[in-house]
């Protein structure tokens, strides 16, 4: 399961990184750019996720090491 987050973790980065390289710089409000910022914004979120899961899982095999 590690393995799979961190596919997963990585695949989110590289659309992030993917979705900055969409953004006009020089008009940051107008254009195409919401489509870059909703994906850069939906990425971290899916990071964010990711990272919790993975937290909760070693939280949970802590509590059955424990019984």
């Amino acid at each position: 399961m590690k393995i799979f987050t961190n596919i997963l973790v990585f695949l989110a980065s590289a659309l992030v990184i993917f979705n900055i390289t969409q953004l006009d710089f020089n008009n940051l409000f107008g254009g195409d750019n919401a489509v870059a910022f909703i994906g850069i914004a939906a990425s971290c979120c899916a990071i964010l996720i990711l990272l919790i899961f993975r937290m909760s899982k070693k939280i949970e095999d802590k509590m059955n090491d424990k019984l």
